[in-house]
């Protein structure tokens, strides 16, 4: 580990553009191989650990007598800090160094691991899985910004495709180890299988994290803390309270569904919305001080804003078929978690499997030639889906086939996107591109879940059982959802590959001529 005299002559070589002899030959110098590597491991932890609890909480609920609305708490608490914290990681890169930012992400992970693992009650389990979150949050933006700040442009797609893995296959896992352990195991365990490892992977970091940026001493502002917490807070609880208030897969979701919106979740959306208004107000005027929590500047940049509207559409239909698909499976076809988790683990272990050739082979032609026939791919596999066969092999294949379309997909889109920003704007893209997630995400459960839940309520007032109404609904639903990803193929179109892609010198443009760059 070196000192901070020794580190900080190599961030300021990246503050000026300056870059080994080894980038001008579109490699990545071994110091940097081994930071990459590092964040990548510790992302895996903290993303296998988000969809790890999925199938667990109906033990929680049993071994904590808690009912199914208090114990989705865990799933939606940590949805809630999620949308919470990413959109200051773009401030907290900043402000901090590398080593600092990382530091923080991994200890307050294992630190929130460790509460969760020894909770002898529900709040202390809680804060466990906010603190847990909080960590999370962090971890995906920093990857993606030093990712971005130490890979020369052309062999952004290779590395951006080792992330793909890490964020397809964690997720795909999840499910599945979670279901095994629990097979001969309390629940607790899935908390101890992931402790050390967390701690394994922050002394590791310790010793091996260099500083990227050393960080700045600007102070954030309290009234656009205040004002992206309470905004994007609210609106997540929002959207999650009226697609069911987990998103899932659980049984509450489904449950509903069935009713109306929530008062309480319509005024959260309401207050949201207001308070996002107040908060892109205020980011404008601090702009022109260059003190934003989050620079909006990013939008001026016309990739980063294409491939930013097509996420938004991606992820909304995407994930209203992860939240519906599990619902179906478990009621209508009568399938057992652990049966929906195996289900599930082709498609993440295909489009993990596939992410680096997608990887070497945007760096090569750009991201239209892939994002297209990727989209299509997507929409054939929820196209596939919306049939909701009874032969649950004809399921697996539509998600496999999503699933490989998503290999095509996911890589270019967040290449291209953080790409086309200078180096100084990466911290802040990347915050942007998580919180798009999230607010997209859980938009689009809302709507899908809404859809199904209106045909479902069709159906079973004409004579229909419950079951069949769920199966109508979700098969509306899914339809609805890849007419979206139709929407998404024609966005594509728009999107062009990045100047800078075919060269191997990081992006970097003197202080003086970025802004004007930007709206070029």
């Amino acid at each position: 580990m070196g000192t901070p005299s020794e580190t900080a002559p190599h961030a300021a070589a990246y503050a000026q553009g300056a870059h080994a002899p080894a980038h001008a030959a579109g490699a990545v110098a071994p110091r940097d191989r081994s930071v990459i590597i590092l964040l990548l491991v510790s992302a895996f932890v903290v993303i296998l650990n988000e969809t790890i609890l999925s199938v667990a909480l109906p033990p929680i609920m049993d071994d904590l007598d808690l009912s199914e609305t208090t114990a989705q708490w865990l799933t939606t608490g940590f949805m809630l800090t999620m949308a919470v914290v990413i959109p200051t990681t773009g401030y907290l890169m900043g402000r901090f160094s590398t080593r600092q930012v990382f530091t923080i992400a991994m200890t307050t992970f294992t630190v929130g691991t460790l509460i969760c693992a020894v909770s002898p009650t529900f709040l202390p389990l809680l804060l466990g899985r906010v603190v847990q979150a909080s960590g999370t949050a962090i971890m995906m933006p920093l990857l993606m910004t030093t990712v971005m700040n130490l890979v020369p442009p052309s062999r952004h797609g290779l590395v951006m495709g080792n992330i793909s893995i890490v964020i397809s296959v964690a997720p795909a896992l999840g499910p599945t180890i979670s279901g095994l352990i629990l097979s001969f195991a309390p629940w607790r365990a899935l908390f101890l299988l992931v402790l050390p490892i967390a701690v394994i992977a922050l002394l590791f970091g310790l010793r091996r994290i260099e500083n990227v940026d050393e960080g700045t001493a600007q102070p954030a502002d309290p009234l656009s803390v205040v004002l992206s917490g309470v905004g994007f807070g609210t609106l997540v609880y929002g959207l999650t309270g009226i697609s069911g208030g987990g998103g899932h897969g659980g049984s509450g979701a489904a449950d509903a569904a069935s009713g109306s919106a929530p008062t309480a979740a319509i005024v959260c959306l309401v207050i949201g919305v207001v308070s996002l208004a107040l908060f892109v107000r205020r980011q404008l005027t601090l702009q022109k001080a260059d003190r934003p929590l989050l620079d909006l500047r990013t939008f001026s940049t016309r990739n980063f804003t294409v491939a930013v509207a097509l996420m938004v559409v991606m992820m909304g239909a995407m994930f209203g078929v992860v939240v519906l698909l599990p619902i179906f499976l478990q009621r209508v076809l009568e399938l057992s978690t652990l049966s929906v988790g195996l289900m599930m683990l082709p498609g993440g272990l295909a489009m993990g499997l596939l992410a680096p050739l997608v990887g070497r082979l945007f760096d090569r032609v750009g991201p239209r030639p892939l994002l297209v026939p990727g989209l299509s791919a997507v929409v054939i596999g929820i196209g596939i889906m919306s049939r909701v066969p009874d032969q649950a092999w004809l399921i697996v294949a539509g998600h496999v086939v999503m699933s490989l379309g998503l290999a095509f997909v996911f890589t270019p889109l967040m290449t291209t996107a953080m790409g086309s920003l200078p180096k100084r704007l990466y911290p802040h893209g990347s915050a942007i591109v998580g919180t798009v997630q999230q607010v997209a995400g859980a938009a689009g459960a809302a709507l899908l879940v809404s859809i199904m839940s209106r045909v479902s309520g069709l159906t079973t007032a004409g004579g229909g059982s419950e079951l069949e109404g769920i199966a109508d609904g979700t098969s509306v639903a899914f339809t609805i959802s890849a007419a979206l990803g139709v929407v998404t193929v024609v966005i594509a179109l728009f999107l062009r590959r990045n100047p800078a892609d075919a060269g191997d010198a990081p992006v970097t443009r003197p202080d003086e001529t970025e802004d004007a760059d930007l709206t070029a």
